[in-house]
């Protein structure tokens, strides 16, 4: 028996994600598994975006793999459970498919090889070849084998291959005068009869290719031998004439009736959305499912859709809606981890919210850890430690309380690390963006935010060298434009932060900007760009005074 497949919660930070976003939703997927009774649930951190060079050093320096991207969790056809429905061949006979639907208690069935589907048969398939009588022709047409027909008949082969196939002629029941029924029997005929010697040897003779001896009767030596002469297979069935008529054409392969034109399939990677829209224009009780390689693994209803079971997720280091990962709001949120300001994502259930005035989220997922009694790995510890490091500037921003610098030391020492040379090289790794792009510079940091019908972005860099922060400057100046347009944004601005100096140049683009920034700070601004002194932190010092100012105009 293979092992229960776990159902996962995903452990994720906000869009664009920073150190503090990748190393606390380790951490806290590491927490949440440790607490965790229940061994079907699994706990896996993830990430909504790129990491950035920090974070990459961050990972490096503790061994630490990368969360998985995902890009949503809205919920996709994988998230469905499927009904495993095993495919069957082609030259299965209708008969057999029937009773596979019957003991299964399924209507469809899907018709496959090497492991890509050709079609499908369904209830309705075989009852309208059941009622399409008029056609003595269609078993052979239906280039039937030999084997379906012994398997459906439940009988025997006396004479001839059972590997070969009833391909030409009609279907007869020999209930006339054997002298009548010279006239009836065409070449290539296959004849249903009894057990009248005279009627087989004139089947026989007529060049019929297949007669079919009811009611078990036995055979005689001498039409057994002219039978093999002429090339007649004879087949022996314990049913009566009628029973015979009846089934012969349930001996038919699956292929004759199935569709396999304009079949409507879907992938496990496609939106259950998406799919529930084709459902309902196309009325069919079942439809296939692929995976994305083409290859058949199950079948889904409209019923399976009432059971679905959206994704569940913890988010860490965010709560507002523009910078959750997509698909959020089709998602259960279990839980949210956050040290910012009160944001606007709304849920459908209550969740366990836990929201601190502190600089950074592994400062809370620390409090966790030793409120709940969990030793924290010298690994987990060092994320952690990096986190506050990098959130708080080292200390320096105003947003560091007491707590987070408490509680950092005390992580460097799990860790194992010298707290202001390992910080120093974790900035330097990180601000080493001169070689990179105006857009892999724009997005290593970048927040949007909305007060009342004005939507803004902001956007931050910081480094401890000066020079560094001039080249970036140069590379943004004309990016910036299109990254508001591309975001539809009313305003966009970008903080090019000099950790030693304890300041920030911001960058401000479209209307009005520049008038918020003279309205939110004491400065003036020249060619869209303005220094502000002391300001470093963009939750603390940069977003309320703008939002304020916003407010006021």
């Amino acid at each position: 028996m293979g092992k229960m497949k776990k159902r996962r919660v995903y452990v994720v930070g906000h869009k664009n994600p920073d150190t503090d976003s990748i190393c606390s939703a380790i951490a806290y997927a590491d927490l949440k598994n440790k607490l965790n009774q229940d061994t079907s649930v699994e706990y896996v951190p993830k990430r909504a975006g790129q990491i950035n060079e920090e974070t990459q050093f961050v990972l490096n320096h503790f061994q630490v793999k990368s969360p998985g991207y995902v890009t949503d969790v809205k919920p996709k056809v994988r998230d469905i459970e499927m009904r495993e429905v095993e495919g069957i061949h082609r030259d299965l006979s209708l008969k057999k498919a029937w009773d596979i639907m019957r003991d299964s208690r399924i209507v469809t069935l899907p018709i496959v090889e090497d492991q890509k589907l050709q079609g499908v048969i369904t209830i309705g398939d075989i009852a309208y070849s059941d009622m399409d009588v008029y056609d003595n022709t269609a078993v052979s047409n239906a280039c039937t084998s030999y084997s379906n027909i012994v398997e459906t008949l439940e009988g025997d082969i006396i004479v001839g291959d059972i590997d070969g196939y009833f391909d030409k002629g009609n279907i007869l029941i020999a209930t006339a005068n054997p002298d009548l029924m010279e006239f009836f029997i065409n070449e290539h005929d296959m004849v249903i009869l009894g057990n009248r010697y005279e009627s087989q040897l004139c089947a026989i003779e007529m060049g019929a290719s297949c007669i079919i001896v009811c009611m078990g009767s036995p055979v005689s030596i001498t039409i057994k031998k002219l039978a093999k002469e002429k090339g007649v297979t004879i087949i022996s069935s314990p049913y009566d004439t009628y029973v015979v008529t009846r089934l012969i054409s349930h001996s038919m392969p699956v292929s004759y009736y199935m569709t396999k034109d304009n079949l409507v399939t879907f992938s496990t990677n496609d939106y259950v959305d998406d799919i529930q829209k084709i459902m309902v224009k196309h009325r069919f009780r079942d439809f296939p499912i692929e995976d994305p390689k083409g290859n058949y693994i199950g079948m889904i209803s409209r019923r399976n859709l009432l059971d679905l079971k959206r994704k569940q997720i913890i988010l860490v280091d965010h709560n507002e809606t523009s910078q959750a990962v997509d698909g959020f709001d089709e998602a259960e949120i279990l839980e949210i981890i956050d040290h910012h300001r009160l944001g606007n994502i709304e849920t459908m259930s209550p969740v366990y919210f836990r929201n601190q005035p502190v600089g950074c989220t592994a400062t809370i997922v620390t409090q966790m850890y030793q409120e709940n009694g969990i030793e924290i790995e010298p690994k987990i510890a060092g994320l952690l430690c990096s986190a506050i490091l990098s959130d708080t500037l080292m200390y320096r921003s105003p947003t560091c309380t007491p707590i987070d610098q408490s509680t950092a030391e005390y992580l460097a020492k799990i860790a194992g690390i010298e707290v202001e040379n390992y910080a120093r090289a974790m900035f330097t790794a990180g601000s080493n963006l001169t070689e990179k792009s105006p857009e892999e510079i724009f997005y290593q940091d970048f927040k949007k935010f909305s007060a009342g019908e004005v939507t803004f972005g902001v956007g931050q860099i910081n480094s401890m060298d000066t020079d560094e922060l001039i080249a970036i400057k140069d590379k943004l100046e004309n990016y910036l434009l299109k990254a508001q347009e591309e975001h539809g944004l009313n305003m966009i601005f970008f903080m090019l932060t000099n950790i030693m100096d304890q300041a920030t140049e911001l960058i401000c683009k479209g209307k009005d900007a520049s008038v918020v920034v003279e309205a939110a700070f004491p400065v003036t601004v020249v060619d869209d760009s303005a220094i502000l002194e002391g300001v470093v932190s963009r939750k603390k010092q940069l977003i309320p005074a703008l939002l304020l100012a916003i407010g006021e105009m």
